[in-house]
C-alpha cells in the first residue's frame, strides 16, 4: 500500500490546515484588515490554534514562517486583474519551498479551464519532485471557466476530486457540496487521496461553516484548508477550537 506522505499533517487521521495564500490571489483590500494583513498574525494563529499546518506563498514563507507548524508553501499563483479563462503558473520550485521548511507544497488546477492542459502537466512535474523529496503534493482542485455551469455540484467536485487522483496528489483542496451525502461520493471519487474542504469566503455565521465542516468530517473527508473563516473571525483562536471540536472531537 502506498505510503501516506500527508501523515505529517494529520492528527489521528483528520486535519485543520490554515490557509493564509489569498494576498496574491484577491489582492489586499478584499480580504485583509489592520490586524490580519500581517504575516506574523497569522502565523500566531496557525500555531497558538492548534492547526496541523500553514499555507504560504513563497514570499511570505521566506520572511515570516517561523517553524512551529508544518510549512506547505503554494507554488503557483496568479492575481485577480485579468480577466477571461483562468491560468495558474508556477511561481516557485519544489527545491526552494523545501529549503524554507516545507514539509508539503500546493499546487492550483483551474479543472476546466481551457488552459487546465498547462497546469495539468506543470503539477504533474511538480509531484514527481515532491515525492522525490518525500513530501506530498496536494491540489487545489477548482472547477472554473466558461465550460463550468455549477461549481458546487455533486458532478462537478466528485470530478475535481477524481482529478486530483489521477494526476498523483496525495490530497485534494475542493469545494464542499452542500450536504453530506453528496460529498460523501466526492470522497469515494478521490480513492484514498485525502480530502479537504477549501474554506471559502467567510460565512455568515461561525454556525453555518461549523455545519459545513460537520457535514464534511460524515461524508468521511479528512478536514478543513480554512483561511477567512478564521483570521476573518472576532476571535480567530476561539474559532479555531470550535473547528478543532468539530474535526478531532475534543
Amino acid at each position: 500500500m502506498k505510503r501516506d506522505l500527508m501523515e505529517k499533517f494529520l492528527t489521528g487521521g483528520k486535519s485543520m490546515l490554515l490557509a493564509y495564500d489569498q494576498g496574491l490571489e484577491h489582492g489586499p483590500s478584499s480580504d485583509f484588515n489592520e490586524k490580519n494583513v500581517d504575516p506574523a498574525y497569522i502565523m500566531d494563529i496557525a500555531a497558538k490554534g492548534g492547526f496541523n499546518g500553514v499555507v504560504f506563498q513563497k514570499g511570505v514563507a521566506e520572511r515570516f514562517y517561523d517553524g512551529r507548524v508544518p510549512l506547505i508553501v503554494k507554488l503557483n499563483g496568479k492575481s485577480s486583474l485579468p480577466k477571461g479563462e483562468p491560468v495558474s503558473r508556477q511561481v516557485c520550485s519544489v527545491e526552494h519551498a523545501v529549503a524554507l521548511g516545507a514539509k508539503g507544497v500546493g499546487y492550483t488546477i483551474y479543472l476546466g479551464s481551457e488552459h487546465e492542459p498547462r497546469m495539468f502537466r506543470e503539477f504533474g512535474k511538480i509531484q514527481e519532485e515532491a515525492h522525490e523529496k518525500g513530501i506530498p503534493a496536494i491540489a487545489w482542485v477548482y472547477p472554473r471557466g466558461a465550460a463550468v455551469q455549477n461549481d458546487t455540484s455533486k458532478e462537478t467536485v466528485a470530478y475535481a476530486a477524481r482529478a486530483g487522483l489521477e494526476l498523483g496528489a496525495d490530497a485534494v483542496k475542493i469545494k464542499y457540496t452542500g450536504d453530506p451525502a453528496s460529498f460523501s461520493w466526492a470522497v469515494k471519487a478521490a480513492a484514498g487521496a485525502r480530502v479537504f474542504m477549501s474554506g471559502g469566503p467567510k460565512a455568515p455565521t461561525d454556525d453555518d461553516f461549523l455545519r459545513q465542516v460537520e457535514g464534511v468530517i460524515q461524508a468521511g473527508g479528512t478536514g478543513l484548508a480554512v483561511g477567512r473563516n478564521v483570521w476573518q473571525n472576532q476571535d480567530p483562536l476561539a474559532m479555531a477550537g470550535k473547528l478543532r471540536k468539530v474535526i478531532f472531537g475534543r
